[in-house]
């Protein structure tokens, strides 16, 4: 062997080292010191990448003029999320539960009420955020990724179980929360329409907002007031429902036998069997024909919303589970749903959650709900409606861990906080049981509590 051929052979044993987790060997090329800093990754942006847009984003901000490009916009929300989330995964303890999702989520509205974030800076999140809407674009793909990856038979007994533990605890959480409202001297009245039934109206669009006019129809009160005192509530207990996922999933790591790890039930895998998909990766073009179907799907829930005001989402929810049941969904389809599925939960999540933060959760009415009262009785009525969760969900079979993080989700900010629980909790593949919790249970609540109130007058 000459040296030519010797050192070519050692170049390529160097390549090799860098494919697994070895280090570089001394005398390699300057190539392969470049590979080991670019699969240094910041969420799952390469190192040099991540240094490379933060330095032109304040660059930008400096000139005073931020593009409102859409690839800039992602790129400003890329490093915002991920940044955020890799703090909150190097807190101690807080770690283990959830503090990725809570920094992710919380840490921009802190900074967007501190005036922390660049007004330009701001300005291009708040206006991509809010044109685009593109929450539902993510919550349309985690849905019918998920959807399409399930076994029929577990769909099926899924669905029809998760509404006795969600009934369940939303009873028992209200007569608790209102109970320890009472004994704080809140006032059983004021705890349950103001504190209580907010948690559990299903977010701001579709419970805050519609309890509000609700509520000032009834009492005869300005509907602005009325909202400034049911908001808080609303995203405290989305505050609680996080911490407390995260907390379960740090439980479920110490006790494995009381979760499956994103499954409702022992005993059959969620996901599709091996026998229903086809051989090697999935083809591109099925994965690009599973971003349409979700995006088809979402505009057939948008037109049951225009023609029969019914929740876009769940609407999209339900078309989904019953093109499943009918088998309509090929498996290569399936199986790009899957791939679609998992792009989006592992590379959207986080920046999602930072434009959640800085564009829609203002820091001033978060901290309104901050009186020892109003979070002691927040805490209990999330905590009473997890925890009946967990009871009924393991009397019936179901993994208690998962039926628990499904009722956290009743209690969550609508889409966005089933996106931070489930995010929290590692357990975005239990998106459609969230949404279920999240729009028909806080529908079904909204409803019955303005009927009541209605009744019960001023």
């Amino acid at each position: 062997m000459n040296a030519a051929t010797q050192r070519r052979s050692s170049e390529d044993n160097n390549v090799v080292a860098l494919d697994g987790s070895a280090e570089p060997q001394a005398g390699a090329a300057w190539y392969q010191h470049a590979w080991r800093a670019m699969d240094s990754r910041v969420g799952v942006v390469p190192l040099p990448v991540y240094l490379l847009l933060a330095a032109l984003i304040a660059g930008f901000c400096k000139l005073g003029k931020v593009p409102t490009d859409m690839s800039v916009s992602i790129a400003i929300l890329a490093i915002g999320g991920f940044t955020c989330a890799e703090f909150g995964k190097r807190l101690p303890l807080l770690r283990h539960i959830g503090a990725a999702a809570v920094c992710a989520t919380f840490v921009p509205s802190f900074l967007v009420y501190l005036h922390a974030i660049p007004p330009v800076l701001l300005k291009n999140v708040v206006e991509f955020t809010k044109v685009t809407n593109f929450l539902y674009l993510f919550i349309a793909s985690i849905i019918v990724g998920s959807i399409f990856s399930m076994d029929r038979n577990v769909l099926v007994k899924g669905f029809l179980k998760i509404f006795a533990p969600l009934a369940a605890g939303t009873v028992i959480a209200a007569l608790v929360g209102t109970a320890v409202g009472m004994a704080l001297g809140l006032g059983w009245k004021h705890t349950l329409f103001f504190i209580v039934v907010p948690i559990m109206a299903g977010g701001v669009g579709e419970g805050a907002i519609p309890l509000s006019i609700g509520y000032a129809a009834i009492l005869g009160l300005a509907q602005g007031d009325m909202f400034a005192q049911v908001l808080p509530p609303v995203m405290l207990g989305s505050l609680s429902a996080i911490l407390l996922s995260g907390c379960l999933n740090f439980v479920g790591k110490r006790y494995p036998h009381l979760t499956g790890e994103g499954r409702l039930q022992p005993g059959v895998a969620d996901d599709l069997r091996v026998s229903e998909l086809p051989a090697g990766p999935a083809d591109i073009t099925n994965v690009a024909g599973a971003g349409l179907t979700a995006i088809a799907l979402y505009m057939v829930g948008l037109m049951c919303f225009r023609l029969f005001d019914f929740p876009a989402p769940v609407a999209m929810l339900f078309v989904a589970v019953v093109l499943k049941l009918l088998r309509v969904v090929s498996p290569q389809l399936q199986q790009g749903s899957h791939v679609v599925y998992k792009f989006f939960s592992t590379a959207v999540t986080y920046p999602l959650l930072f434009a959640i933060g800085a564009a829609m959760t203002p820091w001033e009415k978060l901290i309104a709900a901050f009186t020892l009262a109003n979070l002691i009785t927040i805490v209990a009525t999330v905590a009473t409606l997890m925890a009946t969760g967990f009871v009924v969900g393991r009397r019936l079979g179901m993994y208690p861990i998962e039926t628990a993080i499904i009722n956290a989700c009743h209690s969550g900010q609508g889409g966005t906080g089933d996106v931070a629980i489930l995010t929290a909790a590692n357990r975005m593949q239990m998106m459609p049981f969230a949404q279920i919790a999240t729009r028909i249970g806080g529908a079904i609540v909204v409803t019955l509590s303005l009927f009541a109130l209605a009744r019960l007058g001023a």
